[in-house]
């Protein structure tokens, strides 16, 4: 039986580099039996944590209502999370980080409700071609792996794509690759 992934992507542009390595990763692991569901949180309306440590208090991960409520149901029952995202600034773009800051709620000494994720693997793309810019990304994604006890299952980026279409054969490649091994 094939695993249950969730996507979540953070360009609030739509079909950009990200999208399609995103789009590539899920090729790869429906053609491995594996379904995959595409949360594109750069197009929700997702406020940041602010911190109240009032988790829970209202039934869900966050008091506050947006969008977030749409992804909770996903992320307790998917297997597998994905984060796709162009890096903005040295880091992921504010749609998905405020996402991501609300996985605060289900892990640490807060997490009333545990995730069905266990495993999770980062694909990033961005104008710099330098490595630097990505390891910094990488290194966060590796904290939050940590703090919520997951499995990495793989980090990829591609620099040097600044343009819709950017992205290069052999990223797509290697998305796909990723998703087929899981």
């Amino acid at each position: 039986m094939g695993k249950k992934i969730l996507v979540l992507t953070g360009s609030p542009r739509g079909s950009g580099n990200s999208d399609m390595l995103a789009d590539a990763f899920i090729k790869g692991a429906e053609e491995s039996g594996h379904s995959a569901v595409k949360f594109e949180a750069g197009k929700k309306k997702i406020g940041g944590c602010t911190a109240c440590d009032q988790c829970w208090t209202n039934g869900h991960a966050c008091v506050d209502q947006d969008d977030f409520y749409e992804l909770e149901p996903l992320l307790e029952s998917c297997g597998v999370m994905v984060l796709a995202a162009p890096v903005y600034w040295m880091g992921f773009p504010a749609q998905m980080k405020a996402a991501i800051d609300k996985l605060y709620a289900y892990g640490g000494s807060g997490g009333l409700r545990p995730l069905a994720i266990k495993e999770s693997a980062l694909l990033l793309c961005g104008g710099d071609p330098a490595a630097a810019e990505y390891d910094y990304v990488a290194q966060g994604y590796k904290m939050i792996l940590s703090f919520l006890g997951w499995r990495d299952r793989g980090v990829l980026w591609q620099g040097g794509t600044g343009a819709p279409g950017d992205i290069s054969p052999d990223a797509l490649q290697k998305a796909e690759g990723m998703g087929r091994g899981l």
